[in-house]
């Protein structure tokens, strides 16, 4: 007999108790970082290293979307925002997007009772006008499930372009404008913040890239004006738990002036 759906009436047990010691006691709780952003990058190449196709490479990056959730809710993390599938990414093999699309169908059903026994939160940025209707419909419901949850914000990216996020949010703006409800003379980033995808979350402090490539690839372009960057060589199906917590160590250790001098300096 399949097991019954989880409901919400259970969406906030099960949270850490341990705090980040647990996971990471060599570094202090307040050093931490508040929101993670990380950009999945090198699912077909590890695939094709091993001579299998490319959407063997996304079935085991599951894996590793699974490990990186759950030391998140470890570290208590406010958030970790995922790239799933970039705005660009619709230029694949159509084979490709069909098996992607199947996944992330397969992932919203299958991770609904980890997100609530977790009380993960679950948010989702970019566009939904070209997902099909099977995947909306599970979206839909995941998020309605997870919507009471009080703990780490499991953000996925899909269909998210940051440019094509910015422009949502300045029409959007322009058209409280047109009908007298701001003033253009009032926006400032704070507005503008407010009417990104991202409205509500802090800043990511750190952005882990795999794959080894030093780019952005049009990634919380806002967001990241700051977050520490932090790219490892290796494939996202290889990335371990052992790389993200490297990963949140070297982001404790180094200094974030935002501009200023180190106190040393200034002094």
């Amino acid at each position: 007999m399949a097991d019954a759906e989880p409901s919400r009436a259970s969406a906030n047990v099960d949270q850490p108790t341990g705090g980040p010691l647990a996971i990471l006691p060599d570094i202090p709780a307040d050093q931490v970082p508040r929101h993670v952003a990380m950009v999945m990058d090198g699912n077909g190449r590890w695939a094709q290293a091993r001579g299998w196709p490319r959407i063997e490479g996304h079935r085991r990056g599951v894996q590793t979307v699974r490990m990186v959730s759950e030391a998140a809710v470890q570290l208590r993390l406010r958030a970790i925002t995922l790239y799933c599938l970039s705005s660009e990414n619709w230029k694949r093999p159509a084979a490709e997007l069909e098996f992607l699309m199947h996944l992330l169908e397969q992932y919203l059903i299958e991770e609904r009772r980890l997100l609530i026994q977790q009380g993960m939160r679950l948010r989702i940025i970019g566009r939904r006008d070209r997902l099909p209707d099977r995947v909306l419909r599970q979206m839909n419901m995941t998020l309605e499930m997870c919507q009471e949850n009080q703990g780490t914000e499991l953000v996925l990216a899909i269909d998210y372009g940051s440019r094509n996020e910015m422009v949502r949010a300045v029409r959007s703006l322009a058209e409280r404008v047109r009908v007298g409800k701001l003033d253009s003379q009032q926006i400032d980033e704070q507005h503008i913040a407010a009417t990104l995808d991202t409205s509500g979350l802090p800043d990511p402090d750190l952005l882990i890239r795999s794959g080894g490539n030093f780019r952005v690839s049009n990634f919380l372009l806002w967001q990241i004006s700051y977050a520490e960057i932090w790219v490892t060589e290796k494939f996202w199906p290889d990335f371990t738990q052992a790389d993200f917590l490297q990963a949140i160590r070297d982001y404790a250790h180094r200094e974030r002036r935002f501009g200023g001098l180190s106190p040393v300096v200034a002094t």
